[in-house]
C-alpha cells in the first residue's frame, strides 16, 4: 500500500470539467478524455499549452476508444466522430428499447467496438431492476449483438488480457471485476465469474491491463488506484490519488504513459499523466 500519486502522475489538464473520464493515449502521445458531466470532448496533442474541443456539449460520454478514422464515443448513442469532424451513429436504441445510454468501451481483436449497455439512469439516483442493470454489446461491422448478458449490473471498464483469452469487465455497483472468456474468434462468453472485488470503501469504475496481465482498476470513491496480479489477489493498492479516481489508459509510443481522470478537488476534473515501468496491453484500434 501506498499513499499519493503512482507513475509520477501530474496534472496536465483542469479548470471548470466536472467528471473527467474515458481517457486514452495515441501512439503519437495525443491523450483524449471527455467530461461526462459538464459536457464535451477534448484532445491534447503533444506539445499543447491547452486542451481542444473535439465534440463539444455532449454528455454522458463514459467511453471512449480510437478509430483508424478517428474516435468512436459513448453516450446516449455510439457515435463516430471521424478525423475530419464529421459524425456518424454506429449504433442507437430503438425507442422501445430499455438501454437508456452506453457507458465504457473497449475494442476486440476483431477490431469490432465493446460497449457497456445500461438500462437506469444512475446519474438520475436511479439504480438497477431486479433483473439487472446492463449487459455489454458487441458492435460488428453489419451487426449488434450482445457479448456479455448476466452479470454486469454497472457495466464500466473493460480490458482485455495479453493473451486475448479473458476479458475484464468492471462491475461498478457490486465493486468487483469479472472475468469473461474470449474464444479464439473474439466471441465474448455470455457471463462471466467475479475476478477481484474491491476493498471495503472502494468501487470499481475504469479499467486497463498491464503486459505481465496486472488488471489496474480506478477506485472511484476508494480515491486510488488497484493493481490486481493475474490470479485476482490485490497486488498494488495506491491511496490518497484524489477524491474520486474515475479512470485510466495506458499508451504512447512504448505503451508505458499513463492517463488517469479524477475528481472531487479544488480543482474539479483532472486528467493525470504519468510514466509506468511495465507497458499496457494495447487497446486494438476500432474498424467498425
Amino acid at each position: 500500500m501506498s499513499a499519493g500519486r503512482p507513475f509520477g502522475l501530474e496534472t496536465v489538464a483542469c479548470g471548470g470539467y466536472g467528471l473527467t473520464e474515458a481517457p486514452r493515449i495515441a501512439g503519437d502521445g495525443t491523450v483524449w478524455f471527455s467530461d461526462v458531466t459538464g459536457g464535451g470532448v477534448f484532445r491534447i496533442p503533444p506539445g499543447a499549452d491547452a486542451p481542444e474541443v473535439v465534440v463539444a456539449e455532449r454528455r454522458g460520454v463514459g467511453g471512449l476508444v480510437l478509430h483508424e478514422d478517428g474516435i468512436v464515443v459513448s453516450g446516449r448513442d455510439l457515435l463516430h466522430v471521424r478525423a475530419d469532424g464529421s459524425q456518424h451513429v454506429l449504433f442507437a436504441p430503438d425507442e422501445d428499447s430499455d438501454i437508456t445510454g452506453f457507458n465504457d468501451c473497449h475494442v476486440d481483436a476483431n477490431g469490432w467496438l465493446l460497449a457497456g449497455a445500461m438500462r437506469f439512469r444512475p446519474m438520475r439516483g436511479e439504480q438497477p431492476g431486479e433483473d439487472g442493470g446492463g449487459y455489454v454489446l458487441v458492435v460488428g461491422p453489419t451487426f449488434v449483438a450482445v457479448a456479455i448478458e448476466h452479470g454486469v449490473d454497472w457495466p464500466n471498464g473493460i480490458g482485455l488480457a495479453p493473451d486475448g483469452r479473458t476479458a475484464y469487465v468492471c462491475d461498478y455497483q457490486h465493486s468487483r471485476v469479472l472475468a469473461v472468456g474470449v474464444d479464439g474468434d473474439g466471441a465474448l462468453d455470455a457471463s462471466g465469474a467475479t475476478f477481484a472485488s474491491a476493498p471495503e470503501g472502494w468501487g470499481c469504475d475504469g479499467l486497463a491491463v498491464d503486459s505481465e496481465g496486472g488488471v489496474w482498476v480506478a477506485g472511484g470513491q476508494g480515491g486510488g488506484l488497484l493493481r490486481f496480479a493475474p490470479d485476482g489477489t490485490l497486488a498494488e493498492r495506491h491511496d490518497a490519488v484524489a477524491p474520486f479516481v474515475a479512470s485510466l489508459a495506458f499508451g504512447g509510443t512504448d505503451g508505458r504513459d499513463v492517463a488517469v481522470t479524477v475528481t472531487g478537488g479544488p480543482a474539479g476534473g483532472e486528467v493525470l499523466r504519468g510514466r509506468a515501468d511495465v507497458r499496457g496491453v494495447a487497446t486494438p484500434v476500432c474498424t467498425v
